[in-house]
């Protein structure tokens, strides 16, 4: 419960990942495999076994794919009937997007100060080396 007198943003509570979340969402992007099934997942729905056809490797590997997917919150799993369907879940995705955001402003924001620091700066001179 809030308390008094202290304005209190939903929006950044749903936006916020824990660190433990976090460490899935990046390690579940960091295969290329695993970024291209969340892509076709975005797309639409798709069977495992649909999936499985799609790459060089045995159903077992794309189910553990799927898993840590699964697992980082970025799809979700459903079954239909002997099939398990996976989708990709928006919520999870806009809040990892908002993560990166606010990693891209604050890199942004200390490139600017970086900027805004060297044009201060007089050019250097080359100084000839002391020991000659």
């Amino acid at each position: 419960m809030p308390q008094p007198g202290v304005t209190y943003n939903h929006m950044v509570v749903d936006t916020e990942l824990s660190d433990e979340q976090i460490d899935r969402v990046f390690h579940a992007l960091a295969a290329a495999t695993r970024r291209d099934i969340l892509r076709r997942a975005i797309e639409g729905e798709y069977s495992v076994s649909t999936l499985a056809g799609e790459y060089d490797m045995s159903f077992a590997a794309v189910q553990k794919h799927v898993a840590v997917l699964e697992a980082a919150g970025l799809i979700v799993k459903r079954a239909e009937g002997r099939e398990r369907l996976v989708r990709a879940d928006p919520a999870m995705i806009a809040r990892a997007r908002a993560l990166l955001a606010r990693y891209e402003e604050l890199w942004r924001s200390r490139i600017d100060r970086l900027d805004a620091l060297l044009s201060d700066e007089p050019p250097t001179e080359a100084r000839p080396n002391e020991g000659e």
